[in-house]
């Protein structure tokens, strides 16, 4: 199995858990009708709270999560290969991890990926983000193996650190996705680039759904969704709107991309400086 059809559902998240739920379910389930196979939501899929605080105070255990189970009866009801992009998912009484979930057609949590690198950030705007304030950053890197190859996740601001995507890469994975609440500022300036740049460094497909648009606070994030082939082509891309998108996948362009220029094999220790 080499080809398959990907989707990016983007959102406009708020901070009602149950209308976040019933209105990524329904773009799942559109992206199904499509044909896709793989389908991958934005971080923060089902809560974009006023402040880290808030989100805090309507967070959950895994066990407890509301919504866990039912994105889980989703994926096997549909058949599909389901990319949570990220759940708040409460770890102690002060803090959360920023978790992906990667469900099987069996509705079966076939990963987990909690949010490395944190979002503490001050932009000349005048926006200010402390991530770390609330959250707890994940310690692992993490793949998952579909039936087209392995996937390495990640999530939003890890975008950032490519030492993170090399490490993914040179464990085999052919595709990494991206979830991500890009603010606006900061995805028109380096959205695109970014994530064209991790494809064509590790000759990797990249699947990057986004939450798009005015959320609770009045945050304002960067949508266009992409999806990258291994050679930095983008092959489908959203405007700000919730929307689906797909595009159609053939992994043995990942041999082809590494083979042209094949970067992965000559990595060398160095020193300095």
């Amino acid at each position: 199995m080499t080809k398959f059809r990907a989707a990016c559902v983007q959102l406009c998240s708020s901070d009602s858990l149950e209308d976040n739920v019933r209105t990524v379910s329904e773009l799942i389930r559109e992206a199904k009708s499509k044909g896709a196979e793989f389908v991958a939501t934005p971080e923060n899929t089902t809560l974009m709270a006023a402040d880290g605080g808030a989100k805090l105070d309507r967070s959950f255990s895994e066990e407890r999560d509301p919504a866990l189970p039912g994105f889980r009866t989703l994926a096997e009801d549909l058949g599909i290969w389901l990319l949570i992009g990220s759940l708040p998912i409460k770890v102690s009484d002060s803090k959360t991890a920023n978790r992906s979930f990667l469900l099987d057609p069996k509705g079966r949590i076939a990963a987990r990926y909690d949010k490395i690198f944190l979002f503490d950030v001050d932009l000349p705007n005048g926006e200010s983000y402390r991530e770390s304030n609330t959250v707890v950053g994940g310690e692992k890197a993490v793949t998952g193996e579909l039936p087209w190859g392995r996937m390495g996740l990640s999530i939003c601001y890890d975008l950032r650190f490519p030492q993170l995507y090399r490490k993914l890469a040179q464990a085999g994975s052919s595709f990494l996705a991206v979830p991500s609440a890009f603010t606006e500022t900061t995805g028109k300036a380096h959205w695109h680039v970014l994530l064209r740049a991790r494809a064509i460094e590790n000759g990797t497909f990249v699947i990057a759904p986004a939450q798009g648009g005015t959320h609770a606070n009045g945050r304002r994030t960067y949508g266009h969704s992409l999806i990258v082939s291994p050679w930095g082509d983008i092959l489908a891309e959203a405007a700000t709107e919730p929307c689906v998108i797909t595009a159609d996948i053939d992994t043995a362009e990942v041999e082809a991309a590494r083979a042209r220029v094949p970067s992965l094999l000559h990595g060398r220790a160095f020193s300095g400086p």
